[in-house]
């Protein structure tokens, strides 16, 4: 039976939702189907796309707002620590309320916060705006799944998880291909105009295309409100400590620590709490067992891996004084890399391949980052197209058959857990992919002072070679500086900063190395437990046979 009109359709046993607050899942008309397609399109793509746009011109927006680039960094804690924690509040919220009373007033929310920054541009119109595209970004790729639920038959619906998740990764990369001058219009108010007009476009199409209606209840319990006020500060905090901590560094600046030390106890409340509740928000019992945390942490390995995408091969290009605009046709080759990825994991996706398909994308991410640890002064985009499209199509491999293998694990054990996996999975991607850019950050600005002291050891007043480089220096001044004495100071002073720029440059070439050591090792250990997990198995079946 397909459906005509929502007011006199009755939905049968088979199109009832498995979660609560999720849409009906009724037969759809083609046409229908393929419009809910491209919905889930444009809202996993937007779900993650204003961010991007945030997170690529930090800089920029930073001298724009008139504030240090260490303080602009808590913009995307603010919004990793919100996209986060969301799941806390919006999946009972939709549940209780409907799906389109949450996520069109996000939207809303979202649009106005926008406006607010467009015609306020300060500090903190800025953190409003990314605490509430944070919350935002969640309910859009909740919308995107339910979208693709749509589209999908019954029979290919774990398709819509994998695509699900995967759109929202083409965000950073399509981000990467506005033109600065667009953005940068009237003091970079053509980027706050750009995330509100998304939100409103994607507010627009939710309401031409509705979504069938979802069952409502009441969802929240009194602690409920408890929980979430104590885990997301707690999680706030350590994003917070995991954006500054390499700007500031981790042993110089107290308030870090003392960050830190103010989280646990938030933690360790609502542990307490959790336990001792009949029906908890945080399952913490089963999300603390072996088989989750052991899947929690391989996510949260890959993704510290796959930040070499956003911090090394970026950091690289731009220390050679490459700017946005030169990069595009590298993240052309990024985000086709990542739909062949996505292809290539709706391909072979079944349950029993899915180690298969979480291991290959650890090797190819492996190998992606191994093929840039070679790079020199004089590397350029068009050199690095293969590796990182090794590594975009890695990442889309890997995270939706990651995604459906914990959905697996849901079903199996109830949809009581279904908040905790949410919740923890985004947690593992969100911060993770922090703990990544600051595990890669702090160790690059290790690296840059051991090789500067190794460089250093070699240049002797003496040596011939020094001295040549010191006189080119003072050839290429001596028409603007008249002085010899501050002639010869700044011809040093040349030879200085090409020896920082070396030793940046091989600092990168380390941070590859690491990415493709910590991928390979994730690789190796999944390998290990699929191992481990067969021999226990023939193990167990030849004692079966015994008795």
């Amino acid at each position: 039976m397909q459906v005509t009109h929502e007011g006199d359709y009755k939905f049968a046993p088979e199109e009832r939702p498995l979660l609560p607050g999720s849409p009906f899942s009724p037969a759809h008309r083609p046409a229908r189907r393929i419009a809910y397609a491209f919905a889930a399109l444009l809202t996993g793509i937007a779900s993650t796309f204003g961010n991007a746009l945030v997170t690529v011109n930090t800089v920029n927006l930073a001298g724009d707002l008139g504030i240090y680039v260490v303080t602009a960094s808590i913009l995307p804690a603010i919004y990793a620590a919100m996209t986060g924690t969301a799941a806390l509040t919006l999946v009972k919220g939709r549940a209780q309320f409907g799906v389109p009373a949450v996520t069109h007033g996000l939207l809303i929310a979202y649009a106005t916060a926008g406006m607010i920054q467009y015609l306020f541009p300060s500090l903190s119109t800025a953190i409003l705006v990314r605490a509430v595209a944070g919350l935002c970004a969640s309910a859009l790729i909740t919308m995107t799944l339910y979208n693709l639920m749509q589209a999908f038959p019954a029979r290919h619906r774990p398709l819509a998880l994998l695509f699900g998740i995967s759109l929202p990764q083409l965000g950073v990369p399509l981000a990467r291909l506005v033109p600065v001058e667009l953005l940068s219009l009237d003091h970079w108010r053509g980027l706050h105009l750009i995330e509100t007009g998304m939100a409103l476009l994607v507010l627009a199409v939710s309401l031409a295309l509705p979504l069938p209606r979802s069952e409502r209840s009441k969802a929240f319990q009194p602690l409920d409100i408890l929980i979430i006020l104590l885990f997301i500060p707690a999680i706030l905090l350590v994003c917070v400590v995991l954006s500054v901590g390499r700007f500031y560094w981790w042993t110089d600046t107290p308030w870090l620590g003392v960050a830190l030390a103010a989280a646990v106890p938030l933690f360790a409340a609502v542990v307490i709490i959790e336990l001792a509740r009949e029906k908890p928000l945080i399952h913490v019992r089963w999300i603390s067992s072996y088989e989750m945390m052991r899947f929690i942490i391989v996510a949260a390995m890959v993704r510290i891996a796959l930040a070499e995408q956003t911090y090394g091969s970026i950091g690289l290009l731009t220390s050679g004084g490459l700017n946005n605009d030169q990069l595009h046709t590298l993240f052309i080759f990024v985000a086709l890399s990542m739909v062949a990825g996505m292809i290539v994991a709706a391909l072979t996706l079944k349950e029993e391949h899915i180690r298969y398909q979480v291991i290959t994308a650890a090797l190819i991410v492996a190998l992606g980052a191994w093929m840039d640890t070679d790079a020199t002064n004089i590397t350029r985009p068009h050199q690095l197209y293969i590796s990182q499209s090794l590594i975009g199509f890695g990442t889309t491999l890997f995270i939706g058959p990651a995604l459906v293998f914990g959905f697996i694990r849901v079903l199996r054990q109830g949809v009581d857990v279904f908040l905790t996996f949410v919740t923890m999975f985004s947690i593992s991607q969100n911060v993770g992919g922090l703990a990544g850019s600051a595990l890669l950050g702090s160790y690059q600005v290790m690296r840059v002072k051991a090789h500067s002291s190794a460089l250093s050891e070699h240049l002797v007043a003496g040596d011939p070679q020094v001295v040549a480089r010191i006189q080119d220096g003072v050839r290429t001044l001596a028409p603007t500086i008249t002085d010899p004495a501050a002639l010869s100071a700044q011809g040093a002073g040349l030879l200085g900063q090409a020896m920082t720029r070396e030793a940046t440059i091989l600092a990168y070439n380390d941070v590859a190395m690491l990415v493709a050591e910590v991928a390979l090792a994730t690789a190796l250990y999944v390998i290990y437990v699929a191992v481990h997990n067969a021999l226990q198995q023939h193990r167990l079946s030849a004692l079966g046979a015994q008795t």
